[in-house]
């Protein structure tokens, strides 16, 4: 299953919209992703499964689409 996930790269400062990324990650649930992620120090905002037409529209309207997948 494919998940997006809204992030700030750095814990240390306030939250604030206009500095939040997204990037697309490969992994079979939530709390996977999460612990997936968690070694890069992100503030993770939100993560949220793709359905396939969600995907469809993201491959679509995003240019640098890529798809990461987690080591573990």
């Amino acid at each position: 299953m494919i998940f997006k996930v809204f992030y700030q790269e750095t814990l240390s400062e306030v939250p604030v919209r206009e500095r939040t990324d997204s990037m697309y990650v490969e992994a079979e649930t939530e709390e996977e992703v999460r612990k997936g992620l968690k070694e890069r120090s992100y503030n993770i905002e939100y993560v949220t499964p793709l359905s396939d037409a969600a995907l469809a529209y993201e491959k679509e309207t995003n240019d640098d689409f890529e798809v990461e997948s987690l080591d573990q």
